[in-house]
Order: C-alpha cells, then sequence, then structure tokens
C-alpha cells in the first residue's frame, strides 16, 4: 500500500498539475494538520482517494454548503482524533493538536494528551482482538516527547505518544509540527517497534500488510 503523507507546509508541486507525477499510484492521504482548507481539498479532488487527517493547532473553519454555520471539518475526509479506522486492511488511528502553549483549540497539557491517549488505548485493545494487531499507523500533529520535537514549549512533544507506540508498536508514527529547515534535521527516527515520520511537506510511505490473523476474532 502506498501512502502520501503531509504537514503544516504547502509544496507547488502538489499544487498543482504536476500532483499525479510527485504522488504516483497512491492508495490514501493522511495529513497531520496544519494545511489549508483549499490545498487538501485540491489534494483530495485530484487523487480521487480517502483522506484522514488530524488538527493541527493553527485552527480554520470556513462556512458549510447552503449554511451560515461554520465548520473545521474537511468535507469528504475523515478526523481520525481519538478514532481507530480500518481502510483495506490498514489500520489508522489519531490525535490531534499540540502542547498548551495560549488559550486556543486543540491544545492541551500533558495530563489532557494521557487521557485522550488511555481512550484511544481502549479503542486499539478491541482492534487487537479483532484483528490480531492494534495498529499500523498513528497520526499525530505533534511529535512524541524526545524524538523531533523542540525546545521550546509549544513544540516539545507528548509522553503519551511514547506509550502508545511501546503498548501498540504501530509501524509509523506519522507527525507535523516541527518544521525541517536543514538537511541535517532528522526526519525518521526509529523507537522501538516504529519508524517516527516528520511528514512536513510531504512523505511517501510504501508498506505490505500483513496477512489476516485466523485465529484474531
Amino acid at each position: 500500500m502506498r501512502l502520501l503523507a503531509l504537514a503544516d507546509q504547502e509544496v507547488d508541486g502538489l499544487y498543482s498539475p504536476n500532483l499525479l507525477q510527485h504522488a504516483p499510484n497512491v492508495d490514501c492521504v493522511l495529513s497531520a494538520g496544519d494545511l489549508p482548507f483549499g490545498y487538501l481539498d485540491y489534494i483530495l479532488t485530484i487523487l480521487n482517494r480517502p483522506l484522514y487527517y488530524v488538527h493541527g493547532n493553527h485552527t480554520q473553519k470556513r462556512a458549510l454548503h447552503g449554511s451560515d454555520e461554520l465548520s473545521e471539518e474537511i468535507e469528504g475526509a475523515t478526523n481520525l482524533h481519538m478514532r481507530t479506522v480500518n481502510y483495506r486492511g490498514l489500520l489508522l488511528a489519531g490525535l490531534e493538536g499540540c502542547r498548551r502553549y495560549r488559550n486556543a483549540e486543540h491544545q492541551y497539557s500533558e495530563a489532557q494528551m494521557g487521557r485522550r491517549a488511555m481512550h484511544l488505548a481502549l479503542r486499539l485493545q478491541r482492534n487487537r482482538m479483532r484483528y490480531g494487531r492494534a495498529l499500523d499507523i498513528l497520526v499525530t500533529h505533534a511529535p512524541p516527547a524526545g524524538i523531533h520535537d523542540g525546545d521550546d514549549h509549544a513544540h516539545r512533544g507528548f509522553q503519551a505518544y511514547l506509550a502508545l507506540m511501546r503498548w501498540f508498536r504501530p509501524r509509523y508514527l506519522v507527525h507535523g509540527h516541527t518544521h525541517i529547515h536543514r538537511h541535517d534535521q532528522p526526519r525518521r527516527t526509529r523507537y522501538q517497534d516504529t519508524t517516527v515520520l516528520n511528514a512536513y511537506g510531504y512523505q511517501l510511505i510504501t508498506l505490505d500488510l500483513p496477512e489476516p490473523n485466523p485465529a484474531a476474532r
């Protein structure tokens, strides 16, 4: 399965008629947050593939069709926050936002994110019982604590994500939030059985899915 992972920064090559050349044969799209609606709408329309996303810390809203009501959801896409999804055998889950640095939406203390991670863990346990494994890709906006995070409070990662990786051993944790401005900044880091991937701009992921476990229910 081939996935296009996006976060934080629009890429001219994707927001153009050359999208299919930059991201060929994509099965689905993962957005780790802080990308404009119009950019995601374009990619969703041209690729005609499912889009799964979490919100970043920069909230945007737009009017629903035929209504004055404002929504921050992406029409035609699936918000992964605190949810699990099985897409053609690919097990996805997500957690939005970053560390709280001001009074705003999608920002959390470590304790608040820990509670959300525990809520998600219950769903992942059900996945494990049903599919024989809990999770393939965890999509977050902020990085895990100590991996690709920053020294300033707003860009520090969450300890809760380290626990989820230890407990459920996803193949990937895909995040955004920390921008990459130098060639020597790490983009991929291994943590136990998980590849932590900073999707700033975009990254392509190719993975083979395991055969279904006949013993799982």
